[in-house]
């Protein structure tokens, strides 16, 4: 089972020989076997990566993500699906009634405020209880948008001064990175279940090839959120760009720990277990057998 993730932030030469991802800089080389790795970030335009170690990633199922100029997040390589039921998922998918989507919806986020509501406490901030009062309110389907109340009341206790989406704060730049890590996590864990990402539960847009992704991102945002509060020193850093290191933690966030059914896993394995209980919830219809993550701790 792939348990590792790659950051490649300096120029670095990647190649394929004996079944193997082979990493060349200045330093020397590093092997690092295929089976292991579950994701690479390239960070840098000084990477090179060979066409068979491409095709070799696509096989092993290894999802890269690709950044920009500004080192954000811009791009992401997925294989084509290879489930051996891709094609009774897929009709699962389709056939999946909007009662049912509905439902799941709920769980999704009854997960998420609650683990906003872990994420005020772990960071000793206020209103922990107020919004964890939240998620026993939310409906099938939430029709009263009590995610959007309860985002307000927590992003006002989180940070200090913040407004989410604000395009030069700190925080919100190392909150995308770190959500499209999530997001890239998520998308090949979808994959790998045999889902079609595009069709999602809750969002249908139709340009965006990553709805289900964006529907099963939102319990694991707040992992990311408690991340970047450290980062941004208790939330209060709100000037300057992402340095290398603040890069290299939040491409390491899926390495953190969550609760999934009472275990304790990683993040990137709590991303499977949801992936593959999705399935399974979809086959019983209800979402009672559904696997989110439950927030730990911040990963490191």
């Amino acid at each position: 089972m792939a348990w590792k993730g790659l950051h490649l932030s300096r120029s670095s030469r990647l190649r394929l020989a004996d079944g193997q991802m082979i990493i060349g800089q200045e330093d020397g080389e590093v092997r690092l076997p295929l089976e292991d790795t579950a994701y690479i970030v390239v960070d840098t335009p000084e990477v090179s990566l060979t066409s068979a170690l491409i095709s070799a990633c696509m096989e092993a199922g290894i999802a890269i993500l690709f950044t920009d100029h500004r080192h954000m997040p811009s791009g992401l390589t997925l294989p084509f699906h290879r489930h051996h039921r891709q094609a009774a998922i897929a009709a699962l998918q389709l056939e999946c009634s909007l009662p049912l989507k509905k439902r799941l919806w709920q769980a999704v986020i009854v997960a998420k405020i609650e683990n906003q509501a872990a994420a005020l406490k772990i960071t000793s901030q206020n209103g922990a209880q107020a919004v964890a009062a939240m998620a026993r309110q939310v409906g099938s389907g939430d029709p009263d948008n009590v995610e959007a109340r309860a985002a307000r009341q927590y992003w006002s206790q989180l940070f200090n001064d913040f407004v989410r989406d604000g395009p030069d704060d700190y925080r919100n730049k190392a909150l995308n990175y770190g959500y499209a890590v999530l997001r890239a996590g998520i998308a090949r864990a979808l994959v790998a279940s045999g889902f079609l990402p595009a069709l999602g539960l809750h969002h249908a847009s139709a340009s965006n090839p990553f709805n289900l992704a964006d529907d099963l991102i939102e319990p694991f945002r707040p992992f990311i959120d408690v991340l970047v509060w450290e980062l941004a020193e208790k939330g209060t850093r709100r000037e300057g760009d992402l340095s290398r290191a603040d890069r290299q933690t939040l491409a390491g966030s899926p390495m953190g720990n969550a609760i999934v059914g009472g275990e304790t896993v990683s993040i990137l394995v709590a991303m499977e277990k949801a992936a593959e209980s999705l399935v399974r919830a979809m086959e019983a219809s209800t979402p009672a057998i559904l696997f989110l993550p439950h927030l730990l701790r911040g990963p490191k």
